[in-house]
């Protein structure tokens, strides 16, 4: 088939393309190259050459119109990523993002195609805080935080029954959402658009949920990437990780390969149509075990800076309910944290990074979004 990937020259898009080339398929690829994730606008080393690319913004409607050509299936994995940035740059988010989706889909709706499928990359971060158990009033979904609970730093979500700490449990998809940054409601734009779409005109369309996706081609000139990437940055510059709050939230991390395969599988499922899936692990790991793994591998004694401080639009805990996605896509993951931090560390050290991630934290210090 021949297939497109917006966002085709990033980190989940370019892995992506390596697999559908694998699989024999035709692989277009567009993208913007933006300067934030490609240094100086170019195509990165990695991306395959046994690809079609153009140059091109997902806003550009001619230029996208052109690159929709006869293509049977879109993965649409552009967008610009960064919970914290996208706080004080809404407009360039709320427009790459939510216009860029939107403007693919206008021009399928109004022009001839030969789309067959489509299968758009969502996000954990839509979810706001993860699914919670209360002992005695079963499964809850708190509200989010308030300033005067983060700056008495108490951390951990009260039941709103009777107000007894809560223990995370695996999130699933019909959890309510609740964005908690514009990044996040773009994202949301992106699932509840496509689907909306596939549904009105009969174009099998899937969401899928990323959790917290870390490996290798991550940007790590983007201060706004994963946490995984930021850390080993940091600890390969000699400077020490900087973790916000006590260090023992925790997220659900998900290696690049385990993303692919749920994409591939998205294309190939009929069961997958006009659904959602979370793709994660469905393990939880707290930011402080993620540090002593890296300190593991990397054979330092490196503290990290723990501050104690919290970001506006942070949440404590979310982690992936996936029985979904293994029940109707046969989904598996198959690398574990500890084999594929492994992985992103050597190639982290093949890398030249610059250690950008104190003149990101003072923006958001400066913006107020960090107390």
């Amino acid at each position: 088939m021949r297939i497109l990937v917006t966002g085709g020259a990033g980190f989940v898009g370019s892995h992506l393309v390596d697999a559908l080339l694998a699989q024999g398929h035709r692989v277009r690829v567009y993208d913007v190259l933006d300067r934030q994730v490609h240094p100086g606008g170019r195509v990165p080393s990695y991306l395959a050459e046994d690809i079609e690319f153009i140059h091109g913004d997902v806003r550009d409607r001619e230029r996208l119109k052109d690159a929709l050509a006869g293509v049977e299936v879109v993965f649409h994995e552009a967008a610009y990523v960064g919970v914290g940035q996208s706080m004080y740059q809404i407009r360039r988010y709320v427009d790459g993002n939510s216009v860029g989706g939107a403007t693919l889909l206008d021009i399928l709706a109004n022009e001839p195609h030969s789309v067959q499928k489509l299968v758009v990359a969502s996000s954990m971060s839509i979810y706001g805080e993860g699914a919670y158990e209360c002992e005695e009033h079963g499964a809850v979904s708190p509200a989010l935080r308030s300033r005067a609970q983060m700056e008495a730093h108490d951390w951990e979500l009260k039941c709103p029954v009777c107000g007894v700490s809560v223990r995370p449990i695996p999130t699933p998809e019909e959890k309510p959402l609740q964005p908690t940054s514009i990044y996040a409601v773009t994202k949301r734009d992106h699932e509840e658009m496509f689907l909306a779409f596939g549904r009105a005109y009969g174009v099998p369309a899937v969401a899928l949920r990323y959790f917290n996706i870390y490996g290798s081609r991550q940007a790590l000139s983007n201060p706004y990437t994963g946490v995984l990437a930021i850390f080993g940055t940091r600890l390969l510059a000699g400077n020490p990780p900087v973790i916000f709050e006590d260090g023992r939230q925790s997220r659900d991390f998900v290696h690049v390969s385990d993303v692919v395969q749920a994409n591939l599988l998205a294309m190939e499922k009929d069961a997958a149509d006009y659904q959602v899936f979370n793709v994660g692990t469905g393990r939880a790991t707290s930011i402080l075990r993620i540090n002593d793994l890296f300190q593991e591998r990397l054979d330092l004694e490196n503290r990290p800076d723990v501050r104690n401080q919290f970001r506006e639009g942070d949440i404590r805990h979310c982690y992936a309910d996936i029985s979904k996605a293994r029940t109707l896509l046969g989904y598996q993951p198959r690398v574990a944290l500890e084999e594929g931090l492994g992985e992103l560390v050597d190639w982290v050290r093949e890398q030249t990074a610059e250690d950008t991630f104190e003149e990101a934290a003072k923006e958001l210090v400066a913006r107020g979004l960090v107390s």
